[in-house]
């Protein structure tokens, strides 16, 4: 990777987030780095694997996930805080990207992190795929050995996880083989990240801090495909998109779909 193309989205990055409540544009940007619209609008999406308008606005979904969870009785200051205009809009990007709405995101936090919490020694059992049923990704997930925590997989419409994966999984304990089968078709990114356990709801919900996993290319699934693809687990990168959706709350509805 280009070391000043890095250089140059990192500073555009924080830029951004030191002004989310402004109609950020993407030649604001490229000024500000010192590039033509064109040219970074092209080095901004090869850095990050996403789009400048894409990025911006996961950067407020999840800015406005760490206001809640710190000071949710001022809502209406905290969407204008990250460049919403009204109550209407906010509610509805934000279940769009985190699956539930604001007030609810914030009342579900507690019991959510209680829910994930058990699961730091009892082994996951969740619901299995039909091994035989085509079109069929198996994967192994290479972590440190350090690692203990949640290690969550999915198959993603995006190169980003800002919204619900078409197919998920989650590992626990030394557990770090996955197999989704009956896939519908289209193209994929298999992304992965890795939670260590901790007493403080922030840290499953606000995942920053959290390993990545990226499958280094798109994946393509139609009725033929049987692939075994391995991913590595890695520290967070300054480029990093931010991990939007609700993974807590995606274990409980796999999990629940399971006892029905």
């Amino acid at each position: 990777m280009n070391e000043s193309h890095t250089e140059a989205v990192e500073k555009a990055i924080l830029y951004m987030k030191d002004r989310l409540n402004e109609d950020i544009t993407s030649r604001q940007l490229a000024d500000f780095v010192g590039y033509s619209p064109y040219h970074f609008t092209r080095v901004f999406k090869s850095v990050t694997g996403i789009t400048i308008r894409q990025y911006l606005s996961a950067l407020r979904i999840e800015s406005g996930k760490s206001h809640l969870l710190k000071e949710p009785s001022l809502l209406v200051k905290i969407l204008y805080s990250i460049g919403f205009s009204s109550m209407g809009s906010f509610h509805t990007r934000f279940k769009q990207f985190v699956g539930l709405s604001p007030k609810r995101f914030r009342s579900s936090s507690e019991s959510l992190h209680s829910y994930v919490s058990q699961y730091e020694s009892t082994p996951l059992s969740l619901p299995q795929e039909q091994e035989s049923l085509l079109p069929r990704i198996e994967c192994h997930i290479k972590a440190p050995e350090s690692f203990r925590g949640l290690i969550f997989v999915g198959l993603f419409p995006r190169p980003v996880p800002d919204q619900k994966p078409i197919a998920g999984t989650a590992l626990n304990l030394r557990n770090r083989t996955c197999q989704f089968s009956g896939i519908p078709h289209g193209t994929y990114y298999l992304l992965a990240a890795g939670i260590p356990w901790s007493l403080n709801p922030r840290d499953y919900f606000l995942l920053d801090c959290s390993l990545r996993g990226k499958y280094e290319t798109s994946i393509l699934v139609d009725e033929t495909t049987d692939m075994n693809l391995q991913l590595t687990l890695r520290e967070p990168l300054p480029f990093d998109p931010p991990i939007v959706v609700n993974l807590p709350l995606l274990l409980f509805e796999k999990n629940k779909r399971k006892t029905k």
